[in-house]
């Protein structure tokens, strides 16, 4: 068979050029280009010879992946699976361009058999009998298309006076409450209309489905226009509502449209079930209106293929006039790519493709019964093939065992904000599913599993379904155990208040915020701010060097300032050991800057107390002993023969209370306090199981044991005779700390062995003073206690 060479060649281009765009892999000499091209983004000189074509396509492959290149992380954005019809479309853009340098007589000829068998074979397909087709890009603009050829054949002379015309009878563009948003703003801003032409129907409050249009409600609306001088123009209505894939009552719509000479226009996604042999009856009451926007572009997973748009008008005049057929003949090849897509699928391939995404609504809602707390809505559970879901606060009380009555003030915000985390969790984790969140008035959030505008483009099997299956069983519970613990945790930061502050953060799917709040007694707002954003920053850092499976985080970007968010816990979570260690930490963070920031005050003060007391007990030690003592060598004889016993006390400089004491306790004690200091070293933080994190319980024999603060847990030890006793922070025990660094890790040591290793330090440097005052030669005895 003859093959023209250009169409040949055309072909084989194409095929090179998706082999090197997909091609992961490079060679060695396109590896130089490929990090020459990476490096910058900024446009170079035009080089004057020119590049070939293997080196323009690894530019555009390296545009593409670029940044994900500068980041060193793989591919997580969704691709579309480009598979053989998906060339076959790609292939159709390249042709159109080949097309259209034909002569006008064979261009024209061949556009029209283009144009007339792909609207031959789309009116088949959905139905629609003696309908013509306008193909469009942007899938609003057939819509536009059809109220201009509605407003040409109701205004008679529109053509000649244009919009002045409008203003004896204004029009009116009637829609549904669950249209997509800003379509009506989009219609009145292409028409040049007012917004005051744009007329939005209630949906169904009382009866019927919650996202279907109000048929008497649209009546009334209608009748009250009517009698106010303007005039019903159009009606949108949907076969799969945006949001929740609910389908109008389109039979009762088509007769109230008939009764007022109204257009009636339908879209949505259930559309693509009229393709099917077996669609339910609300759906084929579409093939009775006057037009319908079709997406077949994202139905069969064909890339850059045009939206349609369906419609019924005797008169091809007001259809040109209108836009919706054009005499140039290079438009009619937006047609081509899916006219060769649909011959490349076929019938059985298109229809094959359309049930394959209901299938998989309907294996997806079968599983989702036997999940405990997610709440389903659908439409028709038989036939929907959009499924709708979420995590339902009604079901999780009886699931996690107690009461999520009252547990928050904004409880409808917290579920959605569970709800929102959960379809953001199961898109990532299972991206091929094509799970996304919406947004209802009625519902709230739910998460939405639409696969006959995903699966195709995504490749989306029967495994991809039973692994969001699997993962959202693993979410759920941890969901459950975190809502019924949520109040819990704020009771326990209550109980630990003022040092606890709990901070309302709804947008927060986790257990909930804290703040911890220093207790001080300053009075400059901003330096309160910058000790409590400090102490916090610390804190946070401290709880996530912790051994535990609990996120401490920053929280959301926008959220509340100096704040510790705490993620989704599981149901053997302690909440008030976890309440306690926050609190404990945030404690011994304030002390140990307390102690730092004061330090030098402290010390200089000292210092002078010091010297003050050891001047006294000198001038006492000249009144005991007399002037003759303190000569050198006389003093010496006398002492030697009439020994007299010092009354100068040595004296200990205690850092953490800035205070001087005696002496006299410190060696009467010093073995002891030795060795009570080799015991106070921190070495656990409680009698946790071999693996057990930290904030759970062992089990349920051990709940007496989780509800026990740390301090208990110390002093029990310590009575049992055990070698170490457990500190107020549960971390890891920290190495040995040689004393010149003692100041940098003074929060880290205990407070016994901070203030006996100050004193003895301290009372080395008195005992030294001491000396220096005396007469050189004298002799001063220290007293041991």
């Amino acid at each position: 068979m003859m093959v023209d060479v250009t169409l040949a060649q055309v072909g084989k281009n194409l095929t090179e050029a998706m082999r090197i765009l997909g091609d992961g892999q490079r060679e060695l000499e396109a590896g130089t280009e490929t990090r020459r091209f990476s490096r910058t983004s900024i446009p170079g000189p035009l080089q004057g010879d020119g590049q070939d074509v293997a080196t323009i396509l690894h530019l555009v492959h390296n545009l593409i992946h670029e940044e994900e290149e500068e980041e060193g992380k793989a591919n997580q954005h969704r691709m579309q699976n480009v598979g053989e019809q998906g060339h076959m479309a790609l292939l159709g853009h390249s042709l159109a361009a080949y097309i259209s340098v034909l002569d006008r007589e064979r261009l024209r000829k061949l556009t029209t058999r283009i144009l007339s068998d792909t609207t031959l074979w789309l009116c088949r397909l959905f139905r629609y009998e003696s309908g013509s087709a306008y193909f469009h890009e942007d899938d609003r603009d057939g819509l536009v298309k059809v109220c201009r050829l509605v407003i040409n054949a109701r205004y008679e002379e529109y053509a000649s006076e244009g919009y002045a015309v409008l203003s004896s009878k204004q029009p009116v563009i009637y829609q549904s409450a669950s249209c997509r948003p800003g379509l009506g703003q989009h219609l009145c801003s292409q028409l040049g209309l007012p917004l005051s032409s744009l007329c939005t129907v209630p949906c169904n409050t009382i009866f019927g489905s919650q996202h279907q249009m109000d048929v008497a409600l649209l009546d009334k609306l209608i009748k009250e226009d009517v009698d106010a001088g303007k005039l019903p123009l159009l009606l949108i209505a949907n076969a799969g509502t945006p949001g929740a894939g609910h389908t109008d009552k389109l039979s009762r719509l088509k007769e109230l449209c008939d009764q007022y000479n109204m257009w009636l226009h339908v879209e949505g996604v259930n559309l693509a079930t009229l393709a099917l042999g077996q669609a339910t009856s609300a759906v084929v009451a579409a093939t009775k209106s006057d037009s319908m926007t079709l997406t077949p572009g994202l139905w069969l997973g064909l890339p850059a293929v045009t939206a349609v748009t369906l419609y019924r008008h005797e008169d091809p005049a007001l259809s040109l006039a209108a836009g919706l057929t054009s005499s140039q003949p290079v438009e009619k090849l937006r047609a081509l790519p899916l006219w060769l897509s649909l011959q490349y699928l076929g019938h059985n391939g298109i229809v094959q493709k359309i049930r394959h995404g209901t299938s998989l609504s309907q294996q997806l809602l079968q599983k989702l019964k036997s999940l405990t707390s997610i709440k389903t809505s659908v439409e028709d559970e038989l036939n929907s093939p959009v499924v709708l879901f979420k995590f339902s606060q009604e079901m999780s009380a009886a699931s996690s065992g107690g009461s999520v009555e009252g547990y928050c003030a904004g409880e409808k915000e917290v579920l959605d904000t569970f709800n929102r985390w959960l379809g953001e969790q199961l898109a990532q984790l299972v991206p091929n599913s094509g799970i996304d969140v919406v947004e209802l008035e009625d519902e709230g959030t739910c998460v939405r599993f639409s696969p006959l505008l995903t699966a195709a483009v995504l490749g989306t099997q029967q495994e991809d379904v039973e692994d969001l299956v699997e993962k959202l069983s693993e979410l759920v519970p941890m969901m459950n155990s975190t809502m019924s613990l949520r109040q819990d945790f704020r009771e326990e930061t209550h109980r630990h208040a003022p040092s606890i502050r709990y901070m309302e953060e709804l947008s927060w799917p986790g257990l909930g915020a804290v703040q911890y709040v220093p207790q001080t007694e300053e009075t400059d707002e901003g330096r309160t701010q910058q000790e409590l954003k400090k102490i916090n920053t610390e804190l946070l850092k401290k709880l996530q060097e912790l051994d535990t499976d609990i996120i401490f985080s920053t929280g959301p970007e926008f959220g509340t300032e100096d704040c510790i968010f705490v993620s989704m816990v599981t149901e053997d979570v302690d909440v008030s050991e976890l309440v306690d260690t926050i609190a404990a930490l945030g404690r011994d963070i304030e002390e140990s800057g307390r102690l730092l920031e004061n330090m030098t005050e402290v010390v200089r003060k000292g210092i002078l107390e010091a010297e003050l007391q050891l001047q006294k007990a000198n001038e006492e030690k000249l009144m005991e002993e007399g002037m003759l003592r303190q000569l050198p060598v006389v003093g010496s004889v006398l002492n030697w023969f009439s020994p007299v016993e010092s009354s100068i006390k040595g004296r200990t400089f205690n850092l953490a209370a800035g205070s001087l004491d005696s002496t006299e306790g410190t060696y009467s004690t010093k073995a002891q306090a030795g060795r009570t200091l080799q015991q106070d070293s921190p070495t656990s933080s409680s009698k946790r199981l071999p693996g057990q994190r930290l904030f759970r319980r062992s089990g349920a024999g051990s709940d007496s044991f989780s509800e026990t603060s740390s301090v208990g847990h110390a002093e029990e030890m310590t009575r049992e005779g055990g070698a170490t006793l457990s500190s107020s922070i549960h971390s890891p025990t920290p190495p040995p700390v040689p004393e010149e660094d003692s100041q940098s890790t003074c929060d880290d040591v205990p407070k016994e062995a901070e203030e006996l290793s100050v004193q003895e330090h301290t009372q080395v440097e008195a005992e030294e003073a001491s000396e220096e005052r005396n007469p050189e030669g004298q002799e001063v005895e220290q007293s041991s206690g």
